[in-house]
């Protein structure tokens, strides 16, 4: 019986994920925290100003998700290799993975800077949104390559167990981000009041913290992948094959998927500025619950990737089933969660009762979608990653996403008019069918694939 496999028979387990996944919770924590806070500050602004920063942070969370895809990808092969103890291999995978990072950088900052307006425009149509919206992307435009450097450094850094060194600097990242905040958003100390300006050069004063001491740690002091400056320049051609296979799938799933919750942006913003107001304050109530298993999912990456590279295959399918028990109890508890603390974070809010009323409905529908979410989320971004089945997860996020929350939510929302409650669920819907997918495919056994080295790819060629 399924029922009893999701109990791992190793108690030693779960400890093990434990002490990986609560430091990554931790920081995803403190991330979500920093965001509440900008988002609060700058509600505080206006409710127009609220859901111009909504909007803008959409578009830039395009190339936030398409770094998670990079890291997310790179974190597989180098907690892979980790298990192999092949440390070039580790070296090659981060030298890879930053490159990437810095290129796509570098075309976002450019498209920002050349079309705000057009960006803003894409959710929202609204004059005054739009104005407030330009100016916070266009003080965000440096803000791509620090965000980009310091995430994807802090992701390989946890797949080879150092992920105390991003905790901490978060830490203070976020004191550093919501002090800025406070005196550039309200004009104290004598600075300028800036607005949603204020809250872009918070966010951007705290990253240029935040990537100075991740990506110094690992340039200058870290001795298990050894990554130099000089490492970024080296010969990579032996492993682009393999980084190919398994990372680039990653990074399309999660770059269309982005697309796809952009899409799903698009349809919240054309159902007005209360709508989207109320969107903005629950989204990040739904991040904050879900911190847990953004830290488990990492987990399930890191721990599958280092038992298969050290060749236990059936340790890692009955660690896959346990992972599955862990997801499912998350779920719970982040719906309880969210009931709990959805009524005092919406009147913490300035918004009016209209727009509270859409708050407390999407509050309600996050509630149920977030036991669904959980259990997929660690398998899809966890447990079945870290297998390398990265293809068909890239196959079935997207089909489940476009063929069946947008379409469902378009007709819910624009067509029939339903109330918001079931607007979100539909929007959402792909959530649970993902949640059924992924114990088919965990059953299945197909999820684990083999992995090969630069060497064995050199003798490939010969």
């Amino acid at each position: 019986m399924i029922f009893g496999k999701l109990i791992a028979k190793d108690k030693t387990f779960y400890k093990s994920v434990a002490l990986t996944a609560l430091p990554i919770a931790a920081q995803s924590l403190i991330t979500v925290g920093v965001n509440m806070m900008d988002t609060i500050m700058v509600g505080q602004v206006g409710q127009t100003e609220l859901s111009a920063v909504s909007l803008a942070n959409t578009f830039i969370n395009i190339y936030h998700i398409l770094c998670m895809g990079l890291s997310m990808g790179a974190s597989v092969l180098v907690a892979r290799f980790f298990g192999m103890k092949n440390q070039t291999d580790m070296k090659k995978s981060v030298a890879i993975m930053l490159r990437l990072t810095v290129l796509i950088a570098a075309i976002f900052a450019a498209v920002t800077a050349a079309a705000p307006d057009k960006i803003m425009r894409i959710y929202n149509d609204e004059e005054p949104i739009v104005a407030q919206g330009r100016i916070y992307l266009l003080w965000s435009v440096a803000t791509y390559f620090m965000l980009g450097l310091s995430l994807t450094t802090t992701i390989v850094l946890r797949a080879v167990g150092k992920a105390k060194i991003p905790l901490f600097t978060s830490i203070a990242a976020f004191f550093i981000n919501v002090g800025a905040n406070w005196i550039f958003i309200f004009g104290h100390f004598g600075a300028p009041k800036l607005g949603v300006a204020g809250a872009a050069l918070g966010t951007l004063i705290a990253r240029v913290f935040e990537t100075a001491v991740i990506c110094g740690y690992l340039f200058f002091k870290d001795d298990i992948i050894h990554f130099r400056i000089k490492d970024l320049f080296m010969r990579t051609k032996d492993l682009l094959r393999e980084y190919i296979r398994i990372s680039i799938p990653v990074l399309v799933s999660d770059g269309i998927l982005a697309l796809g919750n952009n899409a799903v942006a698009m349809v919240i913003g054309r159902m007005g500025g209360e709508f989207v107001a109320a969107n903005a304050v629950t989204a990040v109530t739904q991040q904050m619950s879900s911190v847990l298993t953004q830290g488990f999912s990492q987990a399930g990456v890191i721990i599958t990737g280092q038992t298969l590279g050290e060749g236990k295959r059936q340790e890692a399918q009955d660690q896959g089933f346990a992972f599955l028990g862990v997801g499912f109890l998350l779920g719970l508890f982040s719906a309880l969660v969210i009931t709990i603390i959805s009524g005092p974070v919406i009147r913490s809010y300035n918004l009016n009762e209209s727009t509270q009323q859409i708050a407390r409905q999407l509050m309600n529908a996050i509630s149920i979608i977030i036991l669904f979410q959980a259990t997929n989320s660690i398998m899809t971004k966890g447990v079945l990653r870290g297998g390398g089945d990265t293809k068909v997860l890239m196959l079935a996020d997207n089909i489940f996403l476009w063929a069946a929350s947008l379409p469902l939510g378009i007709l819910a929302g624009l067509v029939l008019h339903f109330p918001a409650f079931f607007v979100y669920f539909f929007l959402k819907i792909d959530q649970v069918l993902k949640a059924v997918w992924c114990v088919i495919r965990l059953r299945s056994g197909k999820w684990i694939k083999k992995i090969k080295s630069s060497q064995e790819n050199k003798s490939g060629e010969v």
